[in-house]
């Protein structure tokens, strides 16, 4: 029924007016109506310990194991901007055991732009983006770097002296490049150090490894007694950080850059996952909803500076190629 159709194209079928028949046709299948889960769930982290993704993954897991009745392991598959988990999820037996928890949001997509991948949005169903962050660029308080320009003629008038620390394929990341785009200056003349966790780039800057990090907004409060803010990149200031947004900061240079979309954080599974187990799908899908509902939950989130809304796999699904398609015009500046 389903040759020749996208997997994207398949969902739209199963929400659309042969929904009703396929799903009856699914209830006649032996594994549709069973006992999901009666065995551990194990939600895989796209990056290292200690970044956002991580601390997002393991707040919510305990509580998730309670609303699915049973236990929900977390593991982390570092490693080439999240390339190296997402091959892994979609290497998994598509029964709704396996879950996807990352910065979905430019990672994944730029994994596909600039790294190579095999595997494309289509590949992956979005089950919900709980957090969403803005980036900041920030110095490391001794740097001397007070505000973006003068940070920007250094890079400009000392190549090679000036060290930065970016998340590999992050907004971030691209937020840097475009800069010294902009400003007309040799993308070779800043040491840029990529790292694969948010928790690894932050530390960088705290501990004066490099001079200035790009990197999401939320998550580097823990930092913030080590840095400058010199800006956000967001259209009007923010009331967690002191800082410009990015193109005021940049008013004095004459130059103009675009607000990048930050980090969308949350949960995925493999798109064959929803189409071979639609309920699963669902169980799944309530399970992380009814537990975002919590008072208790919502609590702990918030005292650990970690987002916490439910937008719903259709909306998540859209935001995703949004962002794909506003990063395809500028991946050229990551390759």
């Amino acid at each position: 029924m389903f040759e020749g159709i996208s997997q994207t194209g398949r969902k739209m079928l199963m929400t659309g007016t042969l929904a009703a028949v396929l799903a009856s046709l699914t209830m006649t299948a032996p594994v549709a109506a069973d006992d999901y889960p009666d065995r551990p769930v194990d939600m895989v982290v796209g990056f290292g310990t200690g970044g956002s993704a991580d601390r997002m993954a393991r707040a919510m897991s305990n509580f998730l194991s309670e609303e699915l009745e049973t236990p929900v392991r977390v593991t982390n598959r570092p490693g080439a901007g999240t390339q190296v988990s997402a091959n892994y999820i979609l290497s998994r037996p598509d029964d709704g055991y396996t879950v996807y928890a990352s910065t979905f949001a430019p990672y994944l997509t730029n994994t596909i732009l600039t790294g190579g991948a095999s595997y494309a949005i289509d590949d992956f169903s979005f089950v919900n983006f709980q957090w969403f962050d803005l980036d900041l660029i920030a110095a490391n308080k001794d740097s001397g770097f007070e505000d973006l320009p003068s940070l920007l003629e250094a890079i400009r008038d000392n190549p090679g002296q000036v060290r930065g620390s970016v998340v590999q394929g992050s907004a971030g990341h691209l937020m840097v490049r475009l800069l010294l785009d902009e400003a007309g200056i040799p993308q070779d003349n800043l040491n840029l150090v990529t790292y694969n966790s948010g928790g690894e780039a932050r530390s960088a800057v705290a501990g004066g490894q490099v001079h200035f990090t790009s990197i999401s907004a939320e998550g580097s409060e823990g930092i913030r007694e080590f840095l400058t803010p010199l800006a956000v990149v967001n259209d009007e200031r923010i009331d967690q950080w002191d800082a410009p947004p990015i193109n005021e900061a940049l008013e004095p240079m004459g130059l103009e850059v675009p607000v990048l979309q930050g980090s969308m954080r949350g949960f995925a599974v493999s798109s064959e996952m929803e189409r071979q187990y639609p309920e699963r799908f669902e169980v799944l899908s309530e399970a992380i909803q009814n537990t975002l509902a919590r008072k208790d939950v919502q609590d702990h989130l918030s005292a650990n500076d970690i987002g916490g809304v439910w937008v719903g796999p259709e909306r998540a699904n859209e935001l995703m190629q949004a962002n794909y398609e506003v990063f395809e015009k500028y991946a050229h500046l990551l390759k």
